[in-house]
């Protein structure tokens, strides 16, 4: 027995040259450990692989859930915006009237005359409609002036017979307005109407606009 050889040990232990035999710990913990760690690896890999499905599946995630919601939004109009400012009209004092009476019931003419003179409005001439509309107004009447006053002093004279129908003629002289009475007139629109007709008249309309809501 060798002097290395401890006090009791013999048989394959037994020293008998002069190095210490290798003491391996054994091999199946070693391997436990790796099968532990290959069965983790494949999992982790697998529940990537699930999660990768549902996104799929499912639209995908937060960000797909942002783009759905701007596709999603509605636009919306609005006629609550700022209004333009309202037409810069005549007043009833700056135009004149011609008033003509184009139905067999005489005094028509001085008496409506009298009535827009009334109402602020200035009076021209007064007497019975020419041979072109004389007898031929079939409605409550005409009112005639030159084509610049399609949006002027027309609609504030409208605003006191509201159904009478208007036209504009070229050859109209100066900025007078023709009002010709029709066979269907019985009288003037009321002034509380005619009041409401020339506010609404002169009133700002309001524009309308998109708004996007989501």
């Amino acid at each position: 027995m060798s002097m290395l050889t401890p006090p009791g040990m013999g048989g394959q232990y037994r020293i008998t040259g002069d190095k210490y035999p290798r003491m391996r710990p054994p091999r199946r913990r070693g391997r436990l450990v790796g099968v532990v760690v290959a069965c983790g690896a494949v999992l982790g890999v697998a529940g990537w692989g699930t999660l990768q499905l549902i996104d799929v599946f499912t639209g995908g995630g937060g960000t797909a859930s942002a783009a759905g919601a701007k596709a999603g939004c509605l636009t919306k109009a609005s006629a609550t915006a700022t209004a333009p400012s309202p037409a810069v009209l005549p007043k009833p004092a700056q135009i004149t009237v011609n008033v003509f009476n184009a139905t067999t019931r005489s005094g028509l003419a001085k008496t409506t005359a009298d009535e827009l003179r009334k109402r602020g409005f200035r009076i021209g001439e007064v007497g019975n409609a020419g041979p072109q509309y004389d007898k031929k107004v079939t409605g409550t009447g005409v009112l005639l002036g030159p084509a610049s006053s399609l949006n002027t002093s027309l609609p504030v004279l409208a605003t006191q017979l509201t159904t009478a129908e208007r036209r504009t003629d070229a050859a109209h002289k100066g900025a007078t307005i023709d009002l010709i009475i029709g066979n269907g007139f019985k009288t003037l629109t009321s002034p509380p109407e005619s009041a409401r007709a020339l506010t609404a008249l002169t009133a700002p309309k309001p524009t309308a606009t998109t708004k996007k809501e989501c």
